[in-house]
């Protein structure tokens, strides 16, 4: 099929280059041209495994070519995607200023024949007013364009995986017609035959990845639903993980107790200092502005934004009460991506951490693998090196903020020996305690 995929983000440039490489003909636009002329060079705008590696493939293939032109992307296609930023308003509510503004640009290129769908994230009934900015500005010179909502649950760090094996797959139509051209695109991911590229071993869908049909609303409100969810599972462990830490109980035999049960199972139950990223922050907070403004009491999900910002807190209060005063200390920072296994840092606690650390008088030290560039553009104060070791050197405290494998692995013995003292704040309850304390350190955990 021949696809467009209007903006080449985190979604966008991961939409373009998989459904290229299962076979399509596919068309990246973007308005930022530096971004393009990464892509020309095989260069990408941000880390996500295997991303690049697919990306070259698809270009050097001829399926998979970058554009400043948004007719490009448009005209004469099947499927047009629109991937463009949706960030949060003053209010939390999303921003939909881009999305609005390519469905003029859609509606002024004027398609004979196309769906237009959003994988954006966007609020319910965005969809309506996609179709009523269609119409207002596309007039009678405009074809047959009908509007899809095609949620994405790209996971960041394992992007590419998620979407050629998709858990499920949801379809938001309007029509047969549409439904039709969305189960043909979607045609080579759904057998379970289909092998994915980053994961070779990884066992097929049985029966194949589920296809879910709803009407456009339904499909909108289903991915802010998912995360506003699992960001609840996040927070509620983190309270228990309070609990745990005033009555000596262990939040890890906990969770896993919890994880045997079928209704709740083990996923998301890790407590720690908190969520970050692009997606759960804004989607919770985007869910709780769309309830209030609709009528509906939206205090659940308040809470759930309220106690993970308070997890900075948590972590402040652990290294106050063992070092008793920050002031002149020196904290080191292993990790300051949001998660493992990406560059992102918007969210991230451990930012959010040495903000605060800098605010109680400490001294601020950081590292994390493939995040110094983008920490040191949202945070150019933050003192970033290039080892874990560098961080340890003279430190009164470790604190391990991101569960990279290697700063999971790092050698134990060599960082106490360069510290001040040694002391490990486990803010992902990652490390191995036992061993940890064998090696002389004080070990803080999370509710352990």
């Amino acid at each position: 099929m021949h696809v467009g995929v209007i903006g080449t983000g985190h979604v966008g440039l991961v939409t373009a280059a998989c459904l290229a490489y299962v076979g399509h003909d596919v068309v990246g636009m973007d308005d930022d041209r530096r971004k393009l002329d990464l892509l020309a060079r095989g260069e990408m705008p941000f880390f996500e495994p295997s991303l690049a590696e697919l990306t070259r493939e698809a270009q050097r293939a001829g399926r998979l070519v970058f554009t400043c032109d948004l007719d490009d992307a448009v005209c004469d296609k099947d499927v047009a995607f629109i991937c463009v930023g949706t960030p949060s308003g003053s209010d939390g509510g999303l921003d939909l200023t881009a999305v609005e503004a390519v469905a003029r640009r859609v509606a002024a290129s004027r398609p004979r024949e196309m769906l237009l769908v959003e994988k954006s994230t966007v609020t319910a009934q965005t969809g309506a007013r996609i179709e009523r900015a269609l119409a207002v500005y596309g007039g009678r010179g405009m074809g047959r364009v009908e509007v899809a909502s095609n949620p994405e649950f790209l996971r960041e760090g394992s992007a590419v995986h998620d979407f050629l094996r998709p858990d499920r797959i949801v379809l938001g139509v309007r029509s047969d017609w549409a439904e039709e051209r969305l189960r043909a695109l979607y045609a080579p991911l759904v057998g379970d035959a289909f092998r994915c590229p980053t994961h070779p071993d990884c066992s097929p869908v049985p029966g194949g990845s589920p296809v879910m049909v709803t009407n456009v609303e339904t499909a909108e409100l289903i991915k802010h639903a998912s995360n506003a969810f699992l960001a609840a599972k996040i927070s509620f462990i983190n309270t228990v993980a309070d609990v745990c830490d005033r009555i000596g109980a262990d939040v890890r035999m906990v969770a896993q107790a919890m994880g045997l049960d079928a209704r709740i199972a083990p996923s998301f139950l890790q407590a720690g200092i908190g969520y970050g990223g692009s997606c759960f922050p804004k989607d919770v907070a985007a869910f709780t502005r769309f309830a209030e403004e609709i009528g509906i009491d939206s205090s659940l999900l308040a809470a759930v934004t309220r106690m993970n910002r308070a997890r900075v807190d948590v972590a402040v209060e652990k290294l106050r009460k063992t070092l008793w005063i920050l002031r002149g200390k020196r904290i080191g920072l292993l990790g300051l991506a949001f998660k493992p296994h990406t560059d992102d840092v918007r969210e991230a606690p451990a930012l959010a951490l040495a903000t605060r650390l800098r605010q109680e008088g400490a001294e601020t030290v950081a590292y994390d693998p493939h995040a110094r560039t983008t920490a040191r553009a949202a945070a150019p104060d933050l003192v970033i090196v290039d080892d874990a070791y560098q961080v340890a050197a003279e430190a009164d405290a470790l604190v391990l903020a991101t569960e990279w494998p290697e700063l999971l692995s790092l050698d134990w013995d060599a960082l106490k020996r360069i510290m001040r003292r040694p002391v490990i704040l486990d803010g992902r309850n990652a490390l191995d305690r036992e061993r940890l304390q064998a090696a002389g350190f004080e070990y803080l955990g999370m509710g352990r």
